[in-house]
């Protein structure tokens, strides 16, 4: 993938999926990562980018461990599990799961476009206002917004499990400071070991994004999702239990 369809893919992935989930009635809390069958029902709804070449990622539902969790398998591929979020509904703020890496991503440094993969990641989007995003990355981004037609995202924090980086660290994304990433289970993390999370999104969104904005945007969506398309390598998570309360 380019550097520029790559500075467009997170933002655009997502902002196609909002525009396809139509009218549909929701609250802040997402629709829970459950079903039947290996599908995931909607409203989450799996978004690559326009004439992607790398495969897409894999997300299946199965049961484990007595629950239903979502499957995220990379494989040379990218892709986002997506589900759109109801600002008029209230401030959300706080958003917690438990998850579990099997196989992480080999060749990944976050630091590089060439290693810039994720083994796997739970993001949040916020609708940040234009004018408090720096002048160069301010111009990017409209330059982004006039070549796909869409309002794209102008702040992502992501949450990432990649043993290849030191758990705490915040990162940002090395084709655009739109994206920046915050490390929870890193180096020496366990394996095949289910650990649960609890965020604060307003204060991770502050600690991603304080030195451009004071104020906490709206969230607009979340996003589950694992990328291998710049390593070529593979990764094997899953994701169960993903809520967001006020």
């Amino acid at each position: 993938m380019t550097a520029g369809r790559r500075f467009t893919s997170l933002g655009l992935a997502v902002l196609l999926a909002l525009a396809a989930t139509g009218s549909w009635s929701q609250s802040s809390r997402l629709a829970p990562l459950e079903g039947s069958g290996a599908e995931v029902p909607a409203p989450w709804r799996v978004v690559l980018v326009p004439k992607q070449k790398a495969p897409p990622t894999k997300f299946t539902l199965v049961d484990m461990d007595g629950t239903r969790a979502l499957r995220v398998e990379a494989n040379a591929s990218y892709g986002n599990l997506v589900h759109e979020v109801d600002a008029a509904a209230g401030p959300a703020r706080k958003l917690s799961w438990r998850w579990r890496l099997e196989r992480p991503l080999v060749g990944v440094d976050l630091s590089r476009k060439s290693g810039d993969d994720t083994s796997l990641k739970v993001c949040a989007l916020f609708n940040l206002a234009i004018e408090h995003v720096p002048f160069f990355e301010r111009q990017l981004l409209r330059l982004a917004r006039v070549l796909t037609g869409e309002p794209l995202p102008a702040a992502t924090v992501c949450y990432l499990w990649e043993p290849s980086e030191a758990a705490g660290r915040v990162i940002r994304n090395a084709y655009s400071q739109r994206v920046r990433y915050l490390v929870l289970q890193g180096q020496g993390a366990p394996l095949v070991q289910w650990q649960a999370e609890q965020r604060d999104l307003h204060a991770d969104f502050l600690r991603a994004f304080g030195d451009e904005t004071s104020e906490v945007p709206p969230l607009i969506a979340v996003l589950v999702g694992a990328d291998a398309d710049n390593t070529a390598s593979q990764s094997l998570g899953y994701v169960a239990a993903l809520e967001l309360r006020p």
